[in-house]
């Protein structure tokens, strides 16, 4: 079953859904990380990060030799070099809140031949940077102003929906101070029809639960499983209670 549409499954089912977020750059052993993966009910992987510009097509074929078959692994690209044809899926992201027309539509354009060619199943995604209490890499690396208000937030998403993106991503960035505010998330949710996604700053179980009780269908974190790997299991057990 293709990804999307496993997603889709899960969210008729009332599943929710931990994706972790694993950055090359500060990925030092895959094949511990993989193993705590492997241990619990996570859902999915992403590969990618803001600040990491260097091909990945190495470290998305050493994670998919050591993580069990049926996760996916799915490219979420800070940049046209991060791909690689050996992931299962690619969100093909545009900032919606983003002055920079490279990260609304320029690098896509230039990477559209060869994702194309390569038959990898795309997601067209709206990304949503949210004020997260603090510049975060994702600020600094796009130059996007976060968004503050509930209200531009929801609409941002429903536009986003609207020009056709098969899914909504809230960000508040890595290591953000304040997660996603489960006001925003549960106005954001109202309005979609789409999988909704949400991550950035949660790193407790409690924080994970609030988001998916507002209306994440998935909740990403990265940051903190950098840091303590052995919270994988912990979390993806909790995500259903």
């Amino acid at each position: 079953m293709q990804v999307y549409n496993q997603i889709t499954t899960n969210i008729a089912q009332g599943k929710k859904m931990l994706a972790v977020l694993l950055d090359p750059e500060k990925t030092q052993d895959i094949a511990y990380v993989a193993t705590q993966i492997n241990r619990s009910d996570t859902d999915m992987v992403l590969v990618g990060g803001s600040g990491y510009l260097k091909p990945v097509d190495e470290f998305v074929g050493t994670l998919k030799s050591v993580l069990r078959k049926d996760l996916p692994v799915i490219l979420f690209p800070g940049d046209v070099c991060q791909f690689s044809d050996k992931a299962d899926a690619i969100l093909f992201l545009s900032l919606l809140n983003s002055k920079d027309s490279e990260l609304l539509a320029g690098r896509h354009i230039r990477a559209a031949r060869s994702i194309h060619a390569s038959g990898i199943e795309v997601i067209p995604m709206a990304y949503i940077l949210v004020d997260g209490g603090k510049e975060t890499t994702v600020q600094q690396v796009t130059h996007a102003e976060p968004l503050r208000h509930k209200e531009e937030i929801a609409s941002t998403a429903l536009a986003g929906e609207m020009l056709g993106k098969r899914m909504v991503y809230l960000e508040a960035g890595s290591g953000a101070d304040i997660p996603v505010a489960t006001d925003v998330i549960a106005a954001t949710k109202q309005l979609l029809s789409v999988p909704l996604i949400v991550g950035g700053g949660i790193c407790t179980t409690e924080q994970m639960k609030a988001a998916f009780r507002a209306g994440a269908d998935i909740v990403v974190i990265g940051n903190h499983f950098e840091k303590a790997p052995e919270d994988i299991k912990r979390f993806a057990e909790a995500k259903q209670s």
